[in-house]
């Protein structure tokens, strides 16, 4: 199966929110933002990635871990996407879970930035 759409259009959504954070993968098939100082070796982490796996594209995003009251307002349909804590899967594109989803990454996003490991 094909989820080049998916992975494209995950991977623009955040593109348009990565700030500051440093693109440390951007493949056919990952790409990844990076930033930060791990509190414990130093050095930067993955915040958001989305790759492409063989049955879906799974789109990750540290901020909703690190902030799991972010997710209380989501939708059914979103929450039934997601994998874990921090992971959504989607094999096909989907606007109005993407909208929602682009919401939820920039909140996610806004939870890191005054974070003080993230100075």
């Amino acid at each position: 199966m094909d989820f080049q759409d998916v992975y494209l259009a995950l991977r623009e959504l955040l593109r348009r929110h990565a700030g500051k954070l440093e693109v440390t993968s951007d493949t056919a098939d990952c790409f990844r933002l990076e930033g930060g100082k791990h509190p414990s070796h130093g050095k930067p982490f993955p915040i958001a990635w989305v790759a492409i796996s063989k049955s879906y594209v799974s789109f990750h995003h540290m901020g909703i871990y690190a902030r799991p009251d972010l997710l209380k307002d989501i939708s059914k349909e979103l929450r039934a996407r997601m994998q874990g804590k921090s992971c959504f899967n989607f094999t096909a594109v989907n606007p109005d879970l993407f909208a929602e989803l682009e919401a939820l990454t920039v909140r996610g996003f806004d939870a890191f930035r005054d974070a003080p490991f993230m100075k």
